[in-house]
């Protein structure tokens, strides 16, 4: 069988009931997660760009634009939304995938569920589904041949997945939505762009919703795809694709990202924020890393809020000067403090021999710092969040409330909070009004 018919009838014949409580228990932490992201990013020139070109080019429609009094049609909502979510570099990641699975495929699937009134049950299913065939197709790239890691290239088919689930479409429809999906998705920074830019293309990830999510509804309305698309050995390894289906799910290996950057810088903060001393002066700071982030743009004084994100310097030099909550988001303001470029000009960055066999299973880092006492160092090799280091449930209740802060005044935190957290028992439909601004949810600053 082919490897997409194969994915397209677990998608499509895998019993909702099924799914184990431990996974929709991830699920829902993940949603969280994702909402808070939405939020923190939810002012960014990305994101507003991104909802006024929704309406404009998609029209408006019966489908929320989170956290706006706004609606769009199912592909326009779910492009704004997946657009706000990734905005910021603070959504959740999968090491395997070297991507961001969540930022595409929980807006894609609630906007399609929104749509059809689809059930609790469908809706958790459809998300697990939507990260399982993602995470699963893109961990089946040999690191070799692989010649981007942005997101763009693969989380469609996760949209897919996740828009056919909820549209019921049986697996002859599915298989061709994913090809369909796989074989139009953006193609994302190739040769002629040697180094992720501080540009809002990022990921591609919204446009890779836009894909899937049309893929979904091309194919009910019996459009075909090549279903041979995942039949190549030499670009996707066979069993990463179809074993086991179903025994485990990909979702419960996500990591969730305390800091408003690149998942590759992590490591590099986490020891910063073990080592600095408040009000102490950093004589020297000097970074180790993998190969491939070196491939980062890596700018000392970036322009932009992308460019920051894509920043060892800035984000480490942000970090060494103000501390977590510096990067629980970074704000415009961050990009002209002169101390932080100032120190951002005088690290040293540089890829260790050490660390050469790291990636794309581990993001490590070695700082050496001064700061007044003599050289200091330290090593890690899994940052918070990871899946051997993990946020537990209540950081990542915190981080939501420290994130949104701006945005989202404390009442309208708890609302969302309790919407998520009876999730299990009440469903989606009182989380969606909640994700909805009314007057009184007006942002507070």
């Amino acid at each position: 069988m082919r490897a997409i018919s194969e994915l397209a009838n677990f998608v499509s014949g895998y019993p909702a009931s099924a799914l184990p409580m431990a996974t929709r228990h991830t699920i829902a932490l993940l949603i969280l997660d994702l909402i808070g992201a939405t939020a923190a990013g939810l002012r960014s020139p990305l994101a507003d760009a991104a909802r006024k070109s929704a309406l404009g080019a998609y029209g408006e429609g019966p489908v929320s634009i989170w956290l706006t009094d706004k609606q769009a049609s199912v592909v326009g909502a779910a492009m704004a939304n997946s657009a706000a979510a990734s905005a910021l570099d603070i959504d959740d990641g999968h090491r395997g995938a070297g991507g961001h699975a969540g930022a595409g495929v929980i807006p894609a699937a609630l906007a399609v569920a929104q749509a059809v009134d689809a059930s609790y049950s469908e809706t958790m299913v459809a998300i697990a589904l939507g990260y399982e065939i993602a995470l699963r197709i893109a961990s089946s790239r040999p690191v070799a041949t692989i010649d981007t890691y942005a997101t763009g290239r693969w989380v469609g088919y996760g949209a897919a997945a996740a828009a056919c689930r909820l549209l019921g479409l049986g697996a002859t429809e599915t298989g061709h939505a994913l090809a369909i999906a796989g074989s139009e998705g953006p193609i994302v920074f190739l040769t002629a762009t040697t180094k992720f830019e501080g540009s809002t293309v990022k990921e591609g990830i919204p446009p890779a919703v836009v894909t899937g999510i049309t893929a979904a509804y091309r194919a009910r309305a019996a459009a075909t795809g090549p279903l041979d698309l995942l039949d190549d050995s030499d670009r996707f390894t066979r069993h990463v694709l179809t074993d086991n289906l179903g025994s485990s799910w990909e979702v419960q290996k996500c990591y969730l990202k305390p800091y408003a950057c690149c998942r590759y810088i992590h490591a590099a903060i986490d020891a910063i924020l073990a080592m600095r001393r408040d009000g102490q002066e950093i004589r020297k700071l000097r970074i180790e890393t993998f190969p491939q982030a070196m491939r980062l743009a890596n700018e000392r004084a970036p322009r932009t809020l992308e460019g920051g994100q894509y920043s060892f310097y800035f984000s480490c030099a942000l970090a060494a000067l103000h501390g977590r909550e510096a990067l629980q988001p970074v704000h415009l303001e961050n990009l002209t403090d002169a101390r932080v470029l100032d120190l951002a000009a005088r690290i040293e960055l540089e890829s260790s021999p050490d660390f050469a066999s790291a990636f794309p299973v581990g993001t490590p880092a070695r700082v050496v710092m001064d700061q007044g006492v003599g050289l200091e160092e330290m090593i890690v090799l899994n940052p918070l969040g990871d899946v051997a280091n993990p946020l537990s449930a209540d950081q990542v209740a915190r981080k939501f409330r420290t994130i949104t802060r701006k945005n989202i005044h404390p009442q309208w935190q708890d609302e969302i909070l309790s919407a998520i957290g009876n999730l299990e028992t009440a469903g989606f439909r009182p989380l969606l009004p909640a994700l909805s601004r009314r007057d009184s949810r007006r942002p507070t600053a």
